[in-house]
């Protein structure tokens, strides 16, 4: 089996040992929670963004796409939802606070930076293969992490979706944030 199809399928799961970390080593503290909480929603706000244009498209456990999504945040970066996880994640890492936060947040960023290029790699190939040439242009002008400064002139005339049926779509990542700081909550205070 291939690592990056395990990865891709399972992308929900996989962070659940660095929450754990994360919730473990908490030591919250005041000036990094005013750090966090910024990169929370900062990676939320993109979240929402880029579910709005892609839909429950982005919730599937198989590589693939009906149509090809390069309007909206998708026309700056080709990976929002993963760009915004990692703010999310160092939002949660702030939050939580820890003796050795440089540590804690190179350990997140690590772990994350290697599964999603590895899953990216998989999307690449796969809508490379699906959308051919229209996919390679795509590629070749929006940056996969690294968002461009300008947004890329797409066809892809499509429209947000409402902000109720995005927030059914994203109900799922709400709760798991909303669980990792109430586990960091509990975490501190039996510590104090």
């Amino acid at each position: 089996m291939d690592i990056r199809n395990f990865l891709f399928k399972y992308r929900s799961y996989t962070p659940i040992p660095i929450g754990i970390m994360i919730v473990y080593f908490a030591r919250q503290d005041s000036a990094l929670l005013l750090i966090g909480v910024p990169f929370l929603l900062l990676g939320e706000s993109i979240r929402v963004w880029a579910v709005s244009y892609a839909g429950g498209e982005t919730r599937t456990r198989r590589v693939g796409a009906p149509a090809l999504c390069s309007s909206g945040p998708f026309a700056f970066v080709r990976n929002p939802l993963y760009l915004g996880n990692m703010f999310m994640y160092l939002g949660i890492v702030f939050i939580a606070g820890s003796a050795n936060i440089w540590l804690m947040v190179a350990t997140t960023l690590a772990f994350f930076l290697v599964q999603y290029s590895l899953i990216v790699s998989l999307e690449e190939e796969t809508l490379g293969a699906i959308f051919g040439q229209e996919y390679e242009e795509y590629r070749s002008n929006v940056p996969a992490i690294f968002p461009r400064l300008s947004r890329w002139d797409t066809r892809d005339k499509r429209k947000p979706a409402s902000m109720l049926k995005t927030i059914k779509t994203e109900k799922r990542t709400l709760q798991n944030v909303i669980f990792i700081l109430l586990l960091i909550f509990l975490r501190t205070q039996a510590l104090s």
